[in-house]
C-alpha cells in the first residue's frame, strides 16, 4: 500500500513524465511515483519519493548507507559510484548514485539509480525533522538521457506552506 509523506511538499514533474499509482507500478513504499514516457529495454524510468519523520540524531550519510544496504539485501549487486553533500546548513541534502544489477520481468538489467536525500524541518512544528528521499532509476543507457530531468525535479521540490495552513 502506497505510504503518504509525513509533511505536504510541492513539486513540479519534467515534461513528459506521468504520475501514477505506487501499487499499481510495484512501489509500495512509495508516496509518489511519475513514469517516463519511452521505456527502454523493457524498463520505464521512474522517480519515486518517500520519506520519514526522523527523530535520531542519524546523518544524511549514515541514512543513505542504510538505503543502500537494504538494497543490497533485495537485489544483490549494488555499487555506490558517486555521493556528494548538497544544500546548506538550513537545508542540508545528499545526493549518490547507484549501479544496480537487477533481474527485471524475470532478466538481469543493469540499472542506475540517483537517489537525493533533503532534510526539511516541519513547517508546523520546526523542532521535527523529515527526511525525504527522490530516486530516480533507469537503465544504464537511459540514465544519462533522464538524470537531467531528475535534477530539474529535485530543484523544484519544496514544503507546501498553503497545505499546512
Amino acid at each position: 500500500m502506497a505510504t503518504t509523506l509525513p509533511v505536504p511538499i510541492a513539486f513540479e514533474l519534467p515534461e513528459g513524465w506521468r504520475a501514477a499509482s505506487p501499487d499499481a507500478t510495484g512501489a509500495p513504499g512509495a508516496a509518489f511515483v511519475a513514469l517516463h514516457p519511452r521505456p527502454d529495454a523493457g524498463f520505464t524510468a521512474n522517480i519515486t519519493i518517500d520519506g520519514e519523520y526522523r527523530p535520531d540524531g542519524a546523518t544524511l550519510r549514515e541514512i543513505a548507507d542504510a538505503s543502500v544496504e537494504r538494497m543490497r539485501r533485495a537485489v544483490g549487486s549494488v555499487e555506490v559510484t558517486t555521493r556528494r553533500e548538497i544544500g546548506s546548513a538550513e537545508a542540508p541534502g545528499l545526493t549518490q548514485t547507484l549501479a544496480v544489477s537487477a533481474v527485471v520481468k524475470g532478466a538481469y538489467q543493469d540499472l542506475v539509480q540517483a537517489q537525493a536525500y533533503l532534510s526539511m524541518l516541519d513547517v508546523t512544528d520546526p523542532t521535527r525533522r523529515v527526511v525525504l528521499r527522490l530516486v530516480l532509476t533507469a537503465t544504464a543507457l537511459q540514465f544519462p538521457e533522464v538524470l537531467e530531468d531528475f535534477q530539474d525535479f529535485v530543484r523544484t521540490v519544496r514544503p507546501d506552506t498553503a497545505a499546512s495552513s
